[in-house]
């Protein structure tokens, strides 16, 4: 036998091929097709190894965009080999393309579904307050921004439970049905972000009914190599300074990567000394909000082992955040302040205020065989939100706050949610076809606490299996097909006021439940690519359970100002959506229209009734939750054209109808729909020089429409202009780079109301103008050898 395996070993053989330019240049991530079935890609130095039988000869055939592809028979011949194969690049292409551009018609071009891809260099030259702030400059992603440092992402108009957050591959939850309650993501830490507009719940599952948000780890560092960067910010509106290091290093298998980041801001200011909280007028010292101060911080660390058939990688972050609400306003309730105890210091965090924490472990695991490939990931996720305000008593609360009682006097309300998640995918491919068949498993355990009562203890179980078929007829088209079935249970927990009301009795606010839920959901696609025309169009079925303040809701929203009752007996809210995307590439100019129909046969919405809660709450309209059958169309536009060599103008555009076509608000459209807009950008990109390199000087002018389309108690807005600017340069100093951005945003100090932002409904207007300076300074402890 162990004659058997030496003899066996001595017939293993290696080649290492590495894929190069006309120049001599790496080029990674090339696709290597061998013998027709199995695929791998090029590294980071364009190098992949194939391993075999001595003897044995192989078809490869390499591709990669902008190049013509390369086929060759290899036979391996020793045991040890290696080899260098130049590909030709395609006539028609210029000899510098953005990295970012690469990327982004590569993933088009593979994905039936309208996707788009931006990297760290994107997020840095328009870094905001958030990272879904970051992403509102791309053509239908809004955001419902709350103060400075929070915001929680809209695409296409939809957003809370309807849009999917997925970080390292895993499901993000927090309390997603907060309208101030933003996602915990650090984008500091965000190496690639990946949005899927449209009906994808043939993929994630429940909720993923407008679209996902994908949210990439950075790549694996080079072998022997030990590096990282720091990142410096500053703001001129809220002052707000921070910092984010990372320090990763990899010897030949085993790599890691660590990071923190630290921010601290004052209260933001806005561009009136005066605002109107309802009816009550609030005058704003020097334009700062009164209690909007806040700090962040962000500690992750990554460490794996990366093999040449598996790999696998654990992820661990913490993220923390403290902010203050508008004093003057605990969410959209009127409050009166001592507005001198405040305007003493624009950087203390007083009550009401929020504390969040977001912890997060992750392991993802890959191994590849033949034609599979097997992507194992597990995830343990734990939210806890805390929001404190001074004890103020409703209804039949007592007077003065109970000394026994054991909940903290300013703890006004408490969630903390863990999560177990999983999700087990096979890739696989057959002839033409690449199949991925999976399922995702999540159990969700949600406490609640505090003096107030709004949503009750829940826990959730949901599973769902699917299959995933992409048929690739041909070098230009590509069918999609796909189906899934899930299965959920909520079980919401009784709770009893822990004060009496008239009757000397405490109140059950929230019932026992348990509701079972499945659903079958599907998707159908096309993509057509040839050399400049593409065309794409999908069809689908999404679906989403309802959450538990949907069905359990019994209190007072603060944040609301209103009374909010929930309805157990809500069905599952489904979802039909046609997607469309229409393309053409020239040298010079590219145009893409992405039109879409979305109908909702039952629709979960918010309904404001005729009612008015005087025992529990305090005079609050009384809102109801119901259902009804809606329609969505609209679309984006994106017109790209290069005036010059130096000079590029951008369009991007998107438009936005929503009606509810059955229920009481018929006739209506829905809460938070964006009005239509218009961005217009010229950018001019110099010729690098000895000192500065990837120069740019850009300037946004973006038109908004009004939005006199609304659902009450929503309030009409009108439409505005706002200019923002974006300069910035890679500066080199001894071989060392400094990349340098800078903003102006709202640079003509503009005053107007956002219609998606939280504060609009008691005419809060947006922040004024702001300078934002962001310096990235990389560094090389050990230098990668190529040798």
């Amino acid at each position: 036998m162990l004659f058997l395996q030496t003899f066996v070993f001595a017939q293993q053989a290696q080649l290492t091929v590495h894929v190069t330019g006309a120049r001599g240049f790496a080029i990674n991530d090339a696709r290597v097709t061998i013998n027709g079935t199995r695929q791998i890609y090029t590294d980071s130095i364009g190098q992949f190894v194939l391993s075999g039988i001595v003897g044995a000869t192989y078809s490869l055939r390499i591709s990669k965009q902008g190049y013509l592809n390369e086929n060759r028979q290899i036979k391996l011949e020793s045991k040890n080999q290696s080899l260098t194969i130049s590909l030709a690049t395609l006539s028609h292409q210029l000899d510098e393309v953005l990295v970012k551009e690469n990327r982004n018609l590569i993933r088009k071009g593979e994905e039936v579904l309208n996707v788009a891809v931006v990297n760290s260099d994107f997020i840095q030259r328009n870094l905001g307050g958030s990272l879904m702030k970051t992403l509102e400059r791309l053509p239908g992603i809004k955001t419902i921004g709350i103060g400075s440092g929070q915001s929680k992402p809209l695409i296409r108009g939809l957003g809370f439970n309807r849009v999917v957050a997925v970080d390292k591959g895993i499901k993000h939850e927090g309390q997603q049905w907060g309208a101030d309650h933003g996602l915990e993501l650090d984008q500091f830490a965000a190496g690639e972000v990946e949005i899927l507009k449209g009906a994808t719940s043939f993929m994630y599952g429940s909720d993923a009914i407008a679209g996902v948000i994908n949210v990439k780890p950075s790549r694996p560092p080079l072998k022997h190599t030990i590096a990282g960067n720091v990142d410096l910010i500053g703001k001129t509106n809220n002052n707000l300074y921070g910092t984010s290091v990372n320090l990763l290093g990899r010897n030949d298998k085993f790599f890691f990567d660590t990071r923190f980041t630290y921010q601290d801001y004052d209260d933001y200011r806005v561009p009136t000394d005066r605002v109107y909280v309802y009816d009550f007028e609030v005058p704003i010292t020097n334009n700062y909000l009164r209690n909007t101060a806040g700090k962040e911080t962000g500690i992750h660390w990554s460490a794996g082992v990366i093999g040449e058939k598996s790999n696998t990688v654990f992820y661990f972050s913490n993220v923390h955040s403290k902010s203050g609400f508008f004093a003057n306003a605990h969410g959209l309730e009127p409050r009166k302040v001592a507005a001198e105890f405040h305007d003493r210091s624009n950087s203390d965090i007083q009550l009401p205020s929020q504390e969040v924490n977001h912890l997060k472990l992750i392991n993802r695991t890959a191994y590849q065989f033949e034609q599979h490939k097997i992507e194992l990931e597990l995830g343990f996720q734990r939210n806890f939100r805390q929001e404190f305000n001074q004890y103020v008593n409703h209804g039949y609360m007592p007077a003065n706050y109970p000394s026994n009682l054991q909940i903290p006097k300013d703890l006004e309300r408490e969630f903390d949610k863990k999560v177990l998640s999983a999700n087990l995918r096979n890739k696989f491919i057959l002839n033409a076809h690449q199949f991925t068949i999976g399922t995702n498993l999540e159990f969700q355990d949600n406490l609640i606490n505090g003096w107030t009562f709004l949503v009750p203890s829940f826990k959730q179980y949901t599973a769902g299996i699917f299959i995933y078929d992409q048929l690739k007829l041909n070098e230009t088209l590509i069918l999609q097909g796909a189906i899934r079935y899930d299965y959920g249970k909520m079980k919401l927990a009784k709770y009893t006021d822990w004060f009496e009301s008239n009757d000397s009795q405490k109140l059950v606010r929230a019932e026992n439940l348990t509701r079972n839920f499945n659903s079958l959901v599907w998707s159908l696609g096309v993509n057509y690519n040839p050399s400049k025309l593409f065309f794409k169009a999908n069809i689908g079925k999404s679906f989403r359970i309802p959450i538990a303040k949907e069905l359990g809701a019994n209190g007072v929203n603060y944040h609301y100002f209103s009374y909010e009752k929930g309805d157990p007996g809500l069905s599952p809210e489904k979802s039909y959506q046609l997607d469309a995307t229409l393309g053409w590439k020239e040298r010079s100019w590219s145009l893409n229209i992405s039109p879409f129909y979305n109908y909702f046969p039952n629709y979960i919405y918010l309904n404001p009734t005729a009612n008015y809660d005087y025992f529990y709450g305090a005079g609050n309209q009384v809102f109801e939750y119901a259902q009804s059958k809606v329609i969505r169309y609209g679309g984006e536009l994106e017109f790209n054209y290069k005036l010059t060599s130096f000079l590029n103008a951008e369009i991007l555009g998107e438009y936005l109808y929503a009606m509810q076509i059955s229920g009481v608000k018929k006739g209506f459209t829905l809460p938070f729909s964006p009005p239509p807009s218009l961005l217009l950008n010229l950018t001019y990109s110099p010729k690098d020089t000895k000192l500065f390199k990837d120069s740019y000087f850009s300037a946004d002018y973006r038109i908004t429409g009004k939005q006199h389309h609304i659902v009450p108690p929503e309030k009409k807005t009108e439409g505005y202009q706002v200019i923002n600017l974006q300069i910035g340069t890679s500066l080199h100093f001894y071989n060392q780079p400094l990349r340098v951005s800078l903003q102006a945003q709202n640079l003509t100090n503009k005053k107007y109301m956002n219609h998606t932002s939280f504060y609009r409904l008691i005419a809060l207007p947006e922040a004024g103008r702001d300078i934002v300076l962001s310096l990235k300074i990389p560094f090389k402890l050990v230098k990668h050898n190529h040798n």
